[in-house]
């Protein structure tokens, strides 16, 4: 009357599909998030010469000649300038017209990202000023609260006109 004693045996769970669908779910949110991604600079290009077409002469008083060279030295119409002051040459240029105006960058090869990108947010920023300015004074709020129609407008009567350029080993010879 002994009872044969049988041992308890866990059942073991299937894992052969797991590592499949972990790697499902893996796919599905690399495909459906989103991920941040730097725009850098936003720059459009000029349009391609029509043929025949001859170069625009521009008025050399109507040019901001901006450089910054191998030392990080950035210069203004041949005079040395901080930040705050290129953006006041910028401003004031793109007001005397709004048009006409240029702003010829020279930057050297030598430069720090750093100071090109400060040089660079310095001129954006004062287009932004003046398009901020002139969205209150006619549209009565900022720019940025204006609808894509009305910003259009604004940027099309105070349009950012940057001319770039880079020079080879110019100011500080290495």
């Amino acid at each position: 009357m002994f009872r044969k004693r049988y041992h308890k045996q866990i059942p073991e769970l299937n894992t052969t599909s797991t590592a499949d669908i972990s790697f499902m779910l893996l796919i599905f949110f690399l495909v459906t998030s989103s991920m941040d991604t730097n725009k850098g600079l936003l720059r459009q290009l000029a349009p391609p010469p029509v043929e025949n077409q001859q170069p625009q002469d521009i008025n050399k008083d109507l040019v901001v000649n901006v450089e910054l060279d191998a030392h990080d030295q950035l210069t203004c119409d041949g005079k040395t300038v901080t930040l705050d002051e290129l953006s006041e040459a910028v401003i004031a240029m793109a007001q005397v017209n709004r048009t006409g105006h240029v702003v010829s960058i020279q930057a050297d090869r030598e430069t720090t990202y750093e100071a090109y990108f400060r040089m660079q947010d310095a001129i954006v920023g004062a287009y932004h000023q003046l398009r901020d300015r002139y969205a209150r004074e006619h549209y009565g709020r900022p720019y940025h609260q204006l609808s894509a129609d009305d910003r259009s407008l604004v940027n099309d009567y105070y349009p950012q006109r940057i001319s770039e350029s880079l020079t080879s080993k110019k100011g500080g010879e290495r």
